[in-house]
């Protein structure tokens, strides 16, 4: 009887344990932040699916090389301008830890909801502003990588911010991201692909 009450006990005191330690994970995990909902806020644009290749009309191989329209939609409701930076991820210039920068735009009013195609480097529709790309040059520079290249990932990002940026018309992307930098509400992404 007194090894059964023993043993009965050990048991006892293993299964307390065991619920101690089981109402403490619990607690923890209760204790976790729920994560973020995912954002409404969209990027879209009619010449190509996200992750899908880009036309040759939006690159180097057509001489007569145009940006692509874009839409976006749920944007933050404090947005007070928007910005883009499209980028080429894969490429590194001079064994850098930049990237190619193909495009800058901001100063894109609240109210918009797109921006058309084939903005040129000296336009100026609605008050938007260019910067420099790879170039050294204002507008909008077509995706290039070097013949032979896997697909290069370019990333247009857009940008919901909550004031409009003070910053001269051919900025570079560091002196734009600065200027960002503590205003951005918001985050949109597309991706594209190319190679040629």
């Amino acid at each position: 009887m007194r090894i059964n009450a023993v043993r009965s006990s050990k048991v006892l005191a293993g299964l307390l344990v065991a619920a101690v330690l089981t109402a403490g994970v619990l607690s923890v995990v209760a204790q976790q932040p729920a994560a973020p909902p995912p954002s409404q806020f969209k990027l879209t644009t009619s010449g190509f699916a996200d992750g899908a290749r880009i036309p040759p009309q939006f690159t180097c191989a057509d001489q007569n090389v145009a940006s692509p329209p874009f839409q976006w939609s749920n944007p933050p409701a404090a947005a007070a301008s928007f910005a883009m930076v499209f980028h080429d991820t894969d490429a590194a210039p001079a064994k850098g830890v930049t990237d190619v920068t193909h495009w800058l735009v901001w100063n894109i009013p609240a109210t918009a909801t797109a921006l058309l195609a084939d903005i040129k480097a000296d336009a100026t529709p609605d008050g938007i502003q260019q910067g420099k790309n790879i170039r050294g040059a204002n507008g909008y520079q077509g995706p290039c990588p070097p013949p032979g290249a896997t697909p290069h990932h370019y990333i247009f990002e857009l940008y919901a911010l909550d004031t409009k940026l003070s910053l001269t018309t051919g900025a570079t992307r560091a002196e734009l991201l600065a200027a960002m930098d503590g205003h951005v509400i918001g985050k949109a992404t597309h991706v594209g692909l190319f190679s040629r």
